[in-house]
């Protein structure tokens, strides 16, 4: 029967090059984008998929001795991963099945029992300019055949809005038995030959992302090299559509940070290597990755979900007057503050000065703290244990009542304060009560400073100084203000 609907759902790596006790997770957007310091196993998580499966009939067909190469270095023994992935074969559909791949004396399971799946891999040597390969010397003779149909339209057009020009005809050239591509552009015809590197990188990417069947897994090693943000920007934005019309996975690699603002279509996986498991942050920010593969900046840190919470924990910081001893860094989604905790300890950094903050609506309990971080700090010994209960102790959130989220709990709490004298705080009262309802949870402080116009962070600043006036603000608070206050008097006061 014919398989159909294929859809990777994670990887998981216990040892594989430079990749320990690595967990991915490829749910949310069709498109993954893999980010992390060089060196730290980007392109070996693409290498894996790609040898994960065998095609359907018109895929790539790559091989683990492709990409992992025995030497007398690296013969590879002891490697060890498994893909979790669902699929339709005919009318019964396989839900989240575990596929193990393994090296001893060679790799299991056999070519032929690895799961069906078309796969495009494309690697860094597709960013080579074309005429960089040509070893011919002479003038160089070719035919060609203008293409019109409809696909090669539609990469023309793609190909114009991300590259911010006019393209009018896509070409097959034929030389010496060999295709290569080429464009008309008003009146200028011109082949690979003469593309610039990125430009060629565009049209190969496109290529391969509009003629690839539906549910292939395409992947692409390092997409922002070559391209500059806003080419990259919407290159992301066209094979983003493509995907979900053509029910395609794409995972790709980046250095490039600015990746994370399409965090909304895009899956954003951050991967950060110690000395004993490779981490991987999801949807994160970029200073709690850099302060992983940095020094502590000052006395006592701080790691919080996003801007909010850095204003309010600069509050505290202010009220007991410690501000100028806190560094405050933002991790981003709720999981990677186990992932985050988890890091420092596994790099045998001191966290008795670091606190890591969850707004409260996720993971509130303590036993649900201690299920995630058995899934990031695993195993049965004393000292995974010992790093367990240290990670619990380092983690604190806010006060909230049962099943709401912090914007909403504190757009409530600024709508009943009521009349006060100072008139800032009372146009901030009136800009509350009259959002009545938000259409997502983070609206209710986001409209209200865009109703008045602040800057972001200046308007958080106002927000929070108005809420820290009211009855609420000290309950809100109370966990880390104690942990700050036993923190930061010992540091201000005279000995």
């Amino acid at each position: 029967m014919a398989i159909a609907q294929q859809k990777l759902v994670s990887l998981n790596v216990r040892k594989l090059k430079n990749l320990v006790e690595l967990d991915v997770d490829f749910s949310g957007s069709p498109i993954t984008a893999i980010l992390g310091p060089n060196g730290n196993g980007k392109s070996t998580v693409l290498h894996a998929l790609a040898c994960a499966y065998q095609p359907v009939s018109n895929g790539e067909n790559h091989k683990f001795s492709n990409f992992f190469l025995p030497s007398t270095d690296a013969l590879w023994n002891d490697s060890y991963l498994e893909i979790t992935h669902t699929y339709r074969d005919g009318e019964n559909l396989h839900e989240n099945i575990k596929t193990v791949y393994e090296k001893m004396a060679r790799w299991t399971p056999k070519y032929a029992r690895q799961p069906k799946r078309e796969i495009f891999y494309f690697g860094i040597d597709k960013c080579v300019p074309m005429i960089e390969l040509e070893k011919k010397q002479a003038k160089i003779n070719y035919s060609t055949n203008e293409v019109d149909e409809k696909i090669f339209n539609i990469i023309l057009s793609k190909a114009s809005q991300i590259l911010n020009r006019k393209y009018l005809k896509y070409n097959i050239h034929t030389a010496s038995g060999k295709d290569f591509i080429g464009v008309d552009v008003e009146g200028l015809r011109y082949t690979a030959l003469s593309m610039s590197a990125g430009e060629q990188k565009v049209f190969h990417i496109l290529t391969k992302v509009y003629n690839a069947p539906k549910n292939a897994l395409i992947l692409i090693d390092e997409l922002d090299l070559l391209l500059h943000d806003k080419a990259m920007t919407a290159l992301i934005k066209v094979i983003h559509a493509r995907s979900i019309e053509k029910s395609l996975q794409i995972v790709f690699t980046t250095h490039r940070e600015s990746v994370i603002a399409l965090s909304d279509i895009v899956n954003i996986r951050h991967l950060v290597s110690t000395s004993s498991k490779t981490l991987c942050f999801n949807e994160t920010y970029p200073d709690a990755i850099n302060r992983l593969t940095g020094e502590q900046p000052k006395p006592l840190e701080i790691f919080v979900e996003d801007d909010f919470s850095s204003a309010i924990v600069s509050k505290v910081a202010a009220q007991l007057g410690g501000k100028r001893l806190v560094s405050i860094q933002r991790y981003g989604a709720a999981i990677n503050s186990f992932t985050a905790v988890s890091g420092l300890l596994f790099s045998n950094q001191v966290i008795s000065d670091s606190l890591f903050v969850l707004d409260g609506d996720v993971y509130s309990t303590e036993e649900k703290k201690r299920d995630r971080l058995k899934k990031v700090i695993t195993g049965t010994d004393d000292l995974a244990e010992r790093y367990r209960e240290a990670a619990l102790q380092a983690i604190k959130q806010y006060r909230l009542p049962e099943n709401i989220k912090p914007e909403p709990f504190l757009h409530g709490v600024i709508c009943k304060i009521g009349n006060v004298k100072n008139a800032e705080h009372q146009e901030i009262i009136a800009a509350a009560n009259d959002i009545c309802v938000a259409d997502e949870s983070h609206r209710y402080i986001d409209d209200i400073i865009e109703k008045l116009g602040f800057d972001r962070q200046v308007g958080l600043s106002k927000i929070v100084d108005l809420v820290s006036t009211t009855p609420d603000w000290e309950e809100y608070v109370a966990d880390i203000y104690e942990w700050l206050q036993n923190k930061i008097l010992p540091l201000i006061e005279p000995n």
